[in-house]
């Protein structure tokens, strides 16, 4: 997102109509943590390496993860932007499957020398509940720490889903950095669903 505004330390401000705005929060490691076990019956689930060419599958899956906690920086880009990204040799894009559907999304980003971004984690209400987060953390942080960097970070902000900055921190990030993040809704520009994330009214 991006910000026009001028934001106070203390108080309310108003935002136009048409703008979203969300309460950011940065969280880093600089160390791998200690590593966790898997939980039990999470077997069936694996990971497949997904590229350029299959950017409709990768935009598919981003937004029916993301449609429930406004996901839309990749929306929002043009199709040639996005297979840019999941082509660059320093960006590493997986689906996660599970009795032989796509059911999430990790994305790690290693374009800034020496550090690792948790781009994009996220799975299908379908399999919550089942160990699949713990399980993709796991890969996620082993694939991060087998790279030559010295830090790790996420943001995550509150449009995601309310649990996740415990789960980052319980996985080993700590909270580093917050902020304010303001966009155009993109809801009124046609890049997302109306009746999509109804916890964020829009306001035209």
């Amino acid at each position: 997102m991006s910000s026009t505004l001028t934001i106070g330390l203390n108080g309310t401000t108003d935002l136009p109509p048409g703008k979203i705005a969300a309460i950011v929060t940065s969280l880093e490691m600089v160390a791998a943590p200690p590593v966790r076990p898997d939980p039990p019956g999470v077997e069936g689930f694996s990971l497949e390496r997904i590229g350029a060419p299959e950017v409709q599958r990768y935009l598919a899956m981003y937004r029916r993860l993301g449609e429930r906690w406004m996901w839309f920086s990749r929306l929002v880009k043009p199709v040639g932007e996005v297979e840019a990204i999941l082509g660059d040799a320093n960006v590493e894009t997986f689906v996660v499957r599970h009795e032989g559907a796509d059911v999430g999304l990790l994305e790690l980003d290693f374009r800034v020398a020496g550090e690792g971004e948790l781009a994009f984690f996220g799975l299908d209400e379908a399999v919550l509940g089942k160990g699949a987060g713990r399980w993709l953390m796991n890969r996620a942080l082993a694939m991060a720490w087998a790279k030559p960097i010295a830090r790790f970070w996420v943001h995550t902000c509150t449009l995601d889903h309310q649990g996740a900055p415990e789960f980052y921190q319980r996985s080993g990030f700590r909270v580093f950095k917050r902020g304010v993040e303001i966009d155009d809704d993109p809801r009124l520009a046609g890049k997302m669903r109306r009746d999509c994330v109804p916890h964020h009214p829009i306001v035209e």
